[in-house]
């Protein structure tokens, strides 16, 4: 039996393993030459070239069908801003497998971030730990899951999880799967750490532009009421305020209409 796609199940739009990949569920039995993660030393160069996390990770997937005989479906699971979400996955893989363990608050891949330990149920038709969750996964065609936690800086928990349509698929690969893991872990982790020095050069700049745009509004204040620094910006926050607008869309507002000639918020509601 192949993994089945779970079509019911609505895609989220912050998850990309939900949406179609490139691989065919189709050949998702066909073993290929083993694949290896990449080598730390060439990840900041690729991350460079390519959308960051998400699209690094959805190669490690494809890697990882590869390099672990019996693995016919992969996930890996990041937690971003305290939610468990599956960041990238293989051609085929049913939506939902993931999915209903987050929605559960428990599941291989769950236990695996969490905890940081490895999780294998070798016939989820006997499986007694997650009893709601191997009913459905059984239902979309996988009968064993290995979860293979990531080792990630910081507060983030990530994990690698493998699917087959057959019992036992892992027996003799968990030992490859463990060391896919490790170097995916470099990878993941060099992914994490640009994407954070991309937020945060994004969140300076956001940063730049409030401040220049209040300070832009509180020269046009002084200027039109003849007032101090102190005492636009108090008008300015108290406006904000009853308006109920945020400070530095009132203060967008106000330099905008000025520019066009036309009185602003702040001024109209002094």
């Amino acid at each position: 039996m192949r993994l089945s796609a779970d079509p019911a199940d609505p895609a989220d739009p912050a998850d990309p393993a939900d949406h179609d990949h490139h691989a065919d569920p189709a050949h998702l039995n066909e073993r290929q030459p083993r694949a290896t993660a990449p080598e730390s030393a060439t990840l900041h160069q690729a991350l460079a070239g390519t959308g960051g996390l998400d699209t690094l990770l959805r190669d490690l997937t494809d890697r990882a069908v590869l390099a672990v005989a019996g693995a016919e479906a992969c996930s890996i699971t990041v937690r971003r801003d305290g939610r468990l979400l599956t960041v990238a996955g293989t051609g085929g893989l049913p939506s939902g497998l993931d999915q209903r363990q987050y929605e559960n608050g428990d599941g291989p891949c769950v236990r695996a971030a969490d905890s940081d330990a490895e999780q294998h149920a070798p016939d989820l038709s006997e499986e007694d730990r997650w009893p709601t969750y191997a009913a459905y996964a059984l239902s979309k065609g996988v009968r064993s899951v290995l979860a293979v936690p990531l080792a990630v800086d910081g507060e983030t928990d990530a994990a690698l999880n493998l699917y087959a349509t057959t019992e036992g698929a892992f027996h003799g690969s968990r030992e490859a799967a463990r060391a896919f893991a490790a170097n995916a872990s470099d990878a993941v982790n060099a992914a994490l750490r640009i994407e954070r020095e991309r937020a945060s050069a994004g969140d300076v700049r956001t940063a730049l532009l409030s401040r220049s745009v209040i300070d832009q509004a509180i020269g046009i204040l002084m200027a039109q009421e003849r007032c101090t620094a102190q005492t636009a910006l108090d008008t300015l926050r108290r406006v904000s305020q009853d308006a109920n607008i945020k400070l530095r869309d009132l203060c967008g507002d106000l330099v905008a209409r000025t520019t066009d000639g036309a009185p602003g918020r702040a001024s109209q509601r002094r």
